[in-house]
């Protein structure tokens, strides 16, 4: 098991080069400067052209069906359906057919590129409500709970500031509905975590279940990855790992449980133990090219479960993305489990919490800070309180552009596949997953 797995907020060690120059104190005063200079460069070569604050291209946004002629009717029939299910008005939704290169963009009216998808909730004219859904219990039960609702999901996808496309066998509308399912799914899970934090020491995890990130010899992965979350106290893990464990769960939890599709959960069961390391390429090496020691051999490299969107703006969340907040401070940088936040959006301007530090929630706000004052020695909220430096309201515009702007967010997200509509890529000699016959839509 590599340590990336084990701990760290990051999956890859820290430079050696930076810890050179932070522990030579002559050279330190004079190249400590250059540090976040030096990164910004890193970051901007590393994803040329994907942190634009609007898309890069600023009036394709929303939802983009790229069809056969036959698929665009059958999406022109169904997505309708699908809106007014989620009580969607028809006035709230731009509609574009374009029959010359057979393509139906769907967006939401009215709205601007430097408007924020954090307070969708709040407008009262969305009528935003959470939904009520089943979480399962320890004890083989399930508990009705509330969370994000579908409805948010869809209309941030519609929001101004990302283009989320689906072609060709994905051109369905119930591949469009399994993946909101699966990205409500992935809120669900997240929404109420208590796993202990182990500040720069050794991860434990529950020995009778697992060996380190592996699942003990003759354990399903499903028991494996219900124990993660039936009993966290049992657990201490860095918020890297901690992603990773929610995407695992709520993908293979989505097939299993909430579609009962026996055969499209072993698929993903199969996807995840290639290599029997399970919690091991969740997301595509891509997602960390910024790292001055980044292996351009690892580029390539796919995710099992998720790929990269590029361009997004960084004020677009969607609930269920993985984001990433980086500390571009070069001193506290180089503190273990303190290079960045690996957040996942819950919606309603929430970010998970995984060791319920801040009653299971983070506003984007108090995330930001939070990675900001690590710089300041902040490395607790209850015994550091004293150093916190405050922050105005010009400083959190700051903060929340991308790096090279000054900022600590990356310009991308990762996010899941539209698993069973297209062809993934092949994963440590697997052969690649294909797609299932397509599904009429349904409202799920």
């Amino acid at each position: 098991m590599s340590n990336r797995v084990l701990w760290l907020c990051q999956p890859t060690t820290v430079p050696l080069a930076l810890r050179w120059v932070a522990s030579t104190p002559v050279l330190a005063p004079f190249l400590a400067p250059f540090f976040s200079a030096f990164l910004a460069i890193l970051l901007a070569l590393a994803h040329t052209g994907a942190w634009a604050q609007t898309p890069q291209a600023s009036a394709a946004y929303g939802i983009q069906f790229v069809c056969t002629p036959a698929q665009l009717e059958r999406v022109q029939q169904e997505m309708p359906r699908y809106l007014q299910s989620l009580d969607i008005a028809p006035a709230l939704v731009r509609t574009r057919i374009d029959t010359q290169h057979s393509t139906a963009t769907y967006a939401l009216a009215g709205a601007t590129t430097d408007s924020s998808t954090l307070f969708l909730a709040w407008r009262p004219e969305l009528g935003i409500r959470d939904d009520v859904v089943a979480l399962p219990t320890a004890q083989g039960q399930h508990k009705m709970v509330e969370t994000v609702s579908k409805k948010e999901i869809v209309l941030a996808l519609l929001h101004p500031g990302r283009l989320t496309t689906l072609r060709g066998r994905a051109c369905e509308v119930q591949a469009l509905i399994d993946h909101v399912g699966i990205r409500q799914n992935t809120v669900l899970w997240a929404q109420e975590l208590h796993w202990k934090w182990p500040d720069g020491g050794s991860a434990y995890w529950n020995r009778e279940y697992w060996d380190a990130g592996t699942p003990q010899p003759g354990v399903p992965l499903r028991d494996a990855l219900n124990d993660l979350f039936f009993n966290q106290d049992r657990y201490a893990i860095g918020c890297y790992t901690a992603t990773k464990m929610v995407y695992a769960q709520a993908v293979l939890d989505y097939y299993a449980r909430v579609k009962a599709n026996r055969v499209a959960a072993a698929r993903v069961s199969l996807r995840l133990l290639g290599d029997n390391e399970p919690l091991v390429d969740i997301e595509p090496a891509r997602m960390w090219s910024f790292e001055p020691d980044f292996d351009p051999a690892e580029r390539g490299r796919p995710g099992k479960l998720l790929r990269l969107l590029d361009g997004v703006a960084t004020n677009h969340f969607v609930p269920g993305d993985w984001v990433y907040i980086l500390n571009t401070d070069e001193r506290t940088y180089q503190k273990t489990g303190y290079e960045g936040s690996n957040a996942i959006y819950l919606g309603r301007n929430r970010f998970d919490d995984y060791y319920n530090d801040n009653v299971h929630h983070y506003s984007f706000k108090e995330k930001l800070g939070e990675v900001y004052q690590w710089r300041h020695g902040v490395f607790s909220r209850s015994r550091d309180y004293a150093k916190r430096q405050p922050l105005a309201s010009e400083d959190y515009e700051r903060l929340s552009a991308t790096p090279e702007r000054g900022g600590l967010v990356l310009g991308y997200r990762a996010v899941p596949y539209f698993f069973g509509f297209e062809r993934l890529p092949p994963m440590n000699g697997l052969p690649p997953a294909q797609p299932t016959q397509p599904q009429r839509a349904s409202t799920n």
